[in-house]
């Protein structure tokens, strides 16, 4: 179910911090009460193999996300221990040592089934009750949620598929320009060229300049 233009939900999740301290946090409520923007992605499962590489990734871009005013929440259904357990693995051992952005603990997957990015399929079983199939894990699903509470921008990727992190620097430039100058920004627009007034002659002025 697609969440975009849409209030993201308001709940509070448990959650960790670099230290290991155990925190409860409500993104909606982050948003708008510390007016920045959020980025939220989704992992499958601490301890696996592409999910450490997307964990770095955003880490290492962490400085440029926090210029552009956004905090980055990363997020699986795994339970605060094995979180601590994996920040405390090193690097060069599969593990996540030196992230410092908190990451939720979905454990009871409220917040994944209310967005709806498990990997769970219904079953019914002889007497018509409902059963599940899957790894009851999620997706890599990301969100960009904005100063109000709004998403502005979601996706969602099948399990083996890293995610590119510059492309979401790219849509929140975009989302920025767009809340600052009105304008609509084109295909394969980027901080620096030519964005558009969103009528007739917008667009041909656009179409004709490129």
């Amino acid at each position: 179910m697609a969440i975009v233009g849409k209030k993201f939900p308001s709940v509070s999740i448990d959650a960790i911090s670099e230290m290991g301290d155990d925190l409860k946090i409500n993104l909606f409520e982050e948003a708008v009460n510390k007016q920045t923007k959020i980025l939220l992605f989704w992992y499958p499962k601490d301890f696996t193999f592409v999910c450490p590489t997307e964990l770095h990734a955003f880490q290492a871009a962490l400085p440029e996300f926090e210029s552009r005013n956004t905090i980055v929440v990363g997020a699986s259904c795994d339970t605060n221990e094995v979180h601590f357990a994996w920040l405390n693995t090193a690097k060069d051992n599969g593990g996540i040592e030196g992230v410092t952005y908190p990451l939720l603990a979905d454990t009871h997957r409220h917040l994944a089934n209310i967005l709806g990015i498990l990997d769970q399929e219904v079953e019914y079983d002889e007497e018509g009750n409902e059963t599940y199939s899957g790894s009851n894990v999620t997706y890599r699903a990301t969100y960009l949620i904005d100063e109000t509470g709004k998403v502005f921008h979601e996706s969602v990727n099948d399990m083996p598929l890293g995610r590119n992190v510059r492309e979401y620097l790219r849509l929140i430039d975009a989302y920025s320009h767009v809340q600052k100058h009105g304008e609509v920004c084109p295909a394969n627009w980027e901080e620096g060229k030519q964005a558009m007034n969103a009528n007739r002659t917008g667009v041909a002025e656009y179409l004709s300049a490129n």
